[in-house]
């Protein structure tokens, strides 16, 4: 997988690159020290995933996000960062994120998030999804343009806090002795039922509306 790496530390990130490279999958082509930057490197390199930090000079990492929407681009993005406050965590998600993780991840986990998004899911580390349980009653958030049209049944509910603890729908099957298809097939009637488009929005709500209490 191509990947970009955009830290405004130097030498955080130039760590982050090295650890990388001890991954035979992982080919970092660029690195970037601010979203304009980036958003400059984008004319001329592809990757296939972004990690982003989020506090950076001259265009933060949620600046970036709504640069990347507004301006059509969509390489899937991976917030890492040192912050785990749970109003910068759903605004980044909701701005287009795909995943976020601390910088204390492993590297193996890193890699499994990266392929989890690169596949057109969304990735969750534990410690984060357990943030936003806890302060989701403290948090302000407006999901009044969602219409729930269904009540989850016992299994999608499960598979939805699979979702929420970074299970990709191959780690969901093995867990609950399921296909992938099946899988899939319950992802896709859980996002209808909450009336959203993705996995990161379907998360969220149910986060807010206590699904995953």
């Amino acid at each position: 997988m191509k990947v970009v790496v955009v830290d405004d530390q130097k030498l955080v990130r130039e760590g982050i690159v090295t650890l990388l490279q001890f991954n035979e999958e992982v080919e970092v082509i660029a690195q970037y020290d601010n979203g304009q930057t980036l958003l400059d490197g984008l004319s001329v390199v592809t990757p296939d995933i972004i990690l982003l930090d989020l506090s950076m000079p001259v265009m933060n990492g949620i600046t970036t996000l709504k640069q990347l929407n507004s301006r059509g681009i969509t390489i899937p993005v991976l917030v890492l960062t040192t912050f785990d406050d749970p109003k910068l965590v759903l605004n980044s998600l909701s701005n287009g994120a795909k995943g976020f993780v601390l910088k204390d991840i492993a590297l193996d986990s890193l890699v499994n998030a990266m392929t989890t998004i690169i596949n057109g899911e969304t990735y969750f580390q534990p410690a984060i999804t357990e943030t936003l349980l806890k302060y989701a009653p403290k948090l302000d958030n407006d999901f009044s343009e969602f219409e729930v049209t269904e009540t989850l049944s016992v299994r999608e509910i499960e598979v939805l806090r699979l979702v929420a603890n970074g299970y990709s729908n191959k780690e969901i099957a093995e867990a609950l002795h399921k296909s992938e298809g099946t899988i899939k097939n319950h992802v896709s009637n859980l996002l209808s039922k909450l009336g959203v488009r993705d996995r990161t929005r379907a998360v969220l709500l149910a986060i807010e509306m206590g699904i995953l209490q």
